[in-house]
C-alpha cells in the first residue's frame, strides 16, 4: 500500500487530468471524488448543458475501472438494466445475460426519465450491492458506484425519484452555471473543431481502496461526532433548537443514513485538504449536499417559498459546537 503523500499526489494528478476536459466545475469534481472514496452514490441535479454527463464520463477515463453509461428512458425495463435469462437453443438451456449494472462505475443519465420499476431495480442494487436474476443472486464488483443525473426544469414525461428512495444517494449536488471566465474558456475550447481531449488513467482499483483506508484513519473528535448528531436531530425537531418557524413546514427530518454520510464525507473533505483530522468547517462544507434531499417539507412550505436550503443554513447558524 502506498503512503498518504503518494495518494495525495495521485489525487492531484486526477484533478489535473479532469481539468483538461472539465472547466470550472471543481466543486462537482470534488463531490464525485468524495463519493468515490467513501463508497457513496452521488446524484447531480442541474439544467442541461452544465457538463454533468461529461464530467462523469471523464472521471471514468481517469480511473482503471469498468464504466457503463445507461440512458434512462420511459420505455426502459428492469431487465435492460440488471440483465435477464435468455434461452440458448444450441444448448437447450437458459443462461444469464448480465446487464450494464455489472460495472464499477455506472452513469444513470436522466434517472428521473424512467418508471418506478427501473428506478427500484437501480436503487436496490445501490443498497444491496447485489442483483438477483432468476433464482440466482450475483454480487456486484467492488468498488461499485452509481453517479446519476437529473434535470430539474422539466417535469413533463418524468418520474421523480421517491423521497424514501432518494435517501440511498449519499450526496445530492446542485450544479450551477459557470462563471464568466470559465464559460469563455469553454466556448473557446469547444469552438476549436480540432479539439480532442487526451485524458489518461491515473487511479486504479487498489488506489481507491488504499485511499479509503487512509480516510478511515482520519481522526474526528467526540465533540464533532456529537455535533453531527445535533445537526441531524435539528432537522427532525427544529423547535427544540430555537427554530420554531420551521416546525410547521417540516414533514420528515433526515434518516440515520445522514449521520453516517456526514461522518464519512467530513473525513473525506479533511483528507482531500491533506489533513488527518476533521474540523467543524469540514462538516459544514458537506452538510447541504448530505441533508438537502433527505429533508421533506410539506405543501405549506412550497406555498410560502421555504426551501430545504433555508432550513439547513438556519440549522448551521443555530446549532452550537458544545
Amino acid at each position: 500500500m502506498l503512503s498518504s503523500d503518494d495518494y495525495q499526489q495521485k489525487i492531484r494528478q486526477a484533478f489535473a487530468e479532469m481539468s483538461k476536459v472539465v472547466v470550472g466545475q471543481q466543486y462537482m469534481v470534488n463531490r464525485l471524488l468524495i463519493g468515490l472514496f467513501t463508497g457513496g452514490h452521488v446524484l447531480l441535479e442541474g439544467v442541461p448543458g452544465l457538463a454533468k454527463t461529461l464530467t462523469i464520463s471523464t472521471l471514468a477515463k481517469v480511473l482503471h475501472l469498468h464504466f457503463q453509461r445507461v440512458q434512462f428512458t420511459p420505455d426502459l425495463l428492469p431487465s435492460d438494466l440488471v440483465g435477464t435469462m435468455i434461452y440458448n437453443q444450441s444448448r437447450s438451456e437458459f443462461e444469464v445475460k448480465k446487464g450494464p449494472i455489472f460495472a464499477n462505475l455506472v452513469l444513470a443519465d436522466e434517472v428521473n426519465r424512467s418508471p418506478a420499476k427501473v428506478q427500484s431495480a437501480l436503487l436496490e442494487a445501490m443498497q444491496e450491492k447485489q442483483v438477483t436474476i432468476g433464482e440466482t443472486t450475483y454480487p456486484l464488483d467492488l468498488p461499485f458506484l452509481v453517479l446519476a443525473t437529473q434535470n430539474p426544469v422539466e417535469q413533463e414525461g418524468t418520474y421523480p425519484l421517491p423521497e424514501a428512495q432518494v435517501d440511498r444517494f449519499m450526496l445530492k449536488v446542485h450544479v450551477d452555471y459557470l462563471k464568466k471566465t470559465d464559460e469563455l474558456e469553454v466556448m473557446r475550447r469547444m469552438a476549436n473543431l480540432s479539439y480532442m481531449d487526451d485524458v489518461r488513467p491515473v487511479l486504479t482499483r487498489d488506489d481507491i481502496f488504499g485511499i479509503r483506508h487512509q480516510i478511515n484513519q482520519v481522526q474526528i473528535s467526540e465533540t464533532l461526532e456529537k455535533y453531527i448528531i445535533e445537526l441531524v436531530f435539528a432537522t427532525r425537531k427544529p423547535a427544540e433548537y430555537d427554530l420554531p418557524e420551521f416546525q410547521q413546514y417540516l414533514q420528515f427530518g433526515v434518516s440515520p443514513r445522514a449521520s453516517i454520510a456526514l461522518h464519512r464525507a467530513a473525513k473525506a473533505v479533511a483528507f482531500l485538504d491533506e489533513r488527518d483530522y476533521v474540523l467543524p468547517e469540514d462538516i459544514k462544507d458537506v452538510a447541504a449536499d448530505v441533508l438537502n434531499h433527505r429533508i421533506l417539507l410539506n405543501y405549506e412550505a412550497e406555498a410560502d417559498g421555504i426551501r430545504t436550503q433555508d432550513m439547513i443554513e438556519a440549522i448551521l447558524r443555530k446549532v452550537p459546537i458544545s
